[in-house]
C-alpha cells in the first residue's frame, strides 16, 4: 500500500467519524497469537477527559476548560471517540490498522474528600495483513476498565493524583482482535497543573488470571509521561509517549504522540477536536512502524 493510499483511507474514516458524531492500543495482535499490551488501557489518556463545569465560550472560562482536558482525573462526564491509524505491520511492513476507541468517562463523588473516576475503553478495530497470511479482520477488541480513587482537591503543593484497579475484559470478536483472557492489575496517575502547563505520568500493569488455556498469559506494563500547553484561546499542544512492555515476549512498544486540540461548541454542545501524529520509536518485529495518525472528538457534559 502506498503512503498516499494509506493517508486517503485515514482522511475518509476521520470525515465519516466526524459526521456521525455531529448527527448523533487496542490490544496488539500478532500473526498466530496476539498479546495484549497495557497501551490499550490509556491510549490518549491525557487528551480525552474533561473538567469541572465551565463555560466553553470566550476568554478565561474556555481556557480553563481546555486546560482541564489534559487532566485524566477531571470531574466531568465526557464521551471521546478516538480514531488511530497505524501501518507497517507484518513481515513485509504492508499491514495496517484502524482502531476507533470509544472511551466514556464518568466521575462519582464518594464524599467531600474523595472522587471515583471510571474510564472505559472499547476498541472497534479494522485491520489487514498484520501478520503472515492473516488477511482482514474487523470487530471489537478487548475492553479495558480503569477505576481511579482520587482526592477531591490537589495537595498543598498542587499535585493531583489517583490510583485504583484496571481490568481486562475479553470482548474481542476475533482471535486476532483480542487476548481471550481476563486480567487485572493496579493503575495510577499523578500530575501538576501550573499556569498554562500540565505535566505528569500515568502507569498500569495487567496480569491475566483466567480465560482460554490455549492462549499465552498476559503480563504487560505501561508508562505514559505527558506534557501539554494551553493558550488563552483554548488551543492545547501536547506531547506524550505510551510506552508498553510485554513481559512474556520481552518486547517494547514506544509511540511518541504529538497533537493539537481546540475546544469549541456546536450550538450548546461543547466539543474538543484533536489532530495528531505519532512516531513509533520502538516496536516488536511484526508491530507497527513509521508514522501513524490520530483524530479525536470528545463530547463534554457538565454535571453542575
Amino acid at each position: 500500500m502506498t503512503g498516499t493510499r494509506c493517508m486517503w483511507r485515514m482522511a475518509c474514516l476521520s470525515m465519516l467519524l466526524a459526521m456521525t458524531c455531529l448527527h448523533g492500543q487496542a490490544p496488539r495482535a500478532e500473526a498466530e497469537e496476539p498479546r495484549v499490551t497495557a497501551a490499550t488501557a490509556v491510549e490518549g489518556a491525557a487528551e480525552e477527559t474533561a473538567a469541572p463545569a465551565q463555560t466553553a465560550g470566550e476568554g478565561d472560562d474556555a481556557e480553563a476548560l481546555a486546560k482541564q482536558l489534559s487532566n485524566p482525573l477531571a470531574s466531568l462526564i465526557s464521551l471521546p471517540f478516538q480514531l488511530n491509524y497505524d501501518t507497517g505491520f507484518g513481515p513485509d511492513d504492508e499491514g495496517y490498522r484502524y482502531a476507533l476507541n470509544i472511551q466514556p468517562v464518568a466521575p462519582f463523588q464518594l464524599n467531600e474528600d474523595w472522587n471515583l473516576i471510571s474510564r472505559t475503553i472499547l476498541p472497534v478495530i479494522w485491520q489487514n495483513d498484520i501478520g503472515p497470511v492473516t488477511g482482514h479482520q474487523s470487530g471489537l477488541g478487548d475492553v479495558v476498565q480503569s477505576l481511579f480513587f482520587s482526592p477531591s482537591r490537589p495537595t498543598s503543593g498542587g499535585v493531583t493524583w489517583g490510583a485504583g484497579p484496571v481490568f481486562l475484559i475479553p470482548t474481542g470478536t476475533d482471535p486476532l482482535l483480542g487476548s481471550q483472557k481476563w486480567g487485572a492489575g493496579p493503575t495510577g496517575v499523578v500530575l501538576v497543573q501550573a499556569g498554562p502547563w500540565t505535566y505528569g505520568a500515568l502507569a498500569n500493569h495487567l496480569w491475566s488470571f483466567a480465560g482460554s488455556s490455549g492462549r499465552s498469559e498476559v503480563s504487560a506494563s505501561l508508562i505514559q509521561p505527558f506534557v501539554s500547553y494551553t493558550t488563552p484561546t483554548a488551543w492545547t499542544y501536547s506531547l506524550s509517549t505510551e510506552s508498553s512492555y510485554d513481559w512474556k515476549s520481552e518486547d517494547w512498544s514506544v509511540p511518541i504522540n504529538m497533537a493539537v486540540s481546540k475546544l469549541t461548541a456546536f450550538g450548546d454542545q461543547r466539543v474538543s477536536l484533536q489532530l495528531g501524529l505519532r512516531y513509533w520509536a520502538s516496536t516488536p518485529d511484526s508491530g507497527p512502524g513509521g508514522l501513524g495518525a490520530r483524530f479525536a472528538m470528545t463530547f463534554l457534559f457538565p454535571t453542575g
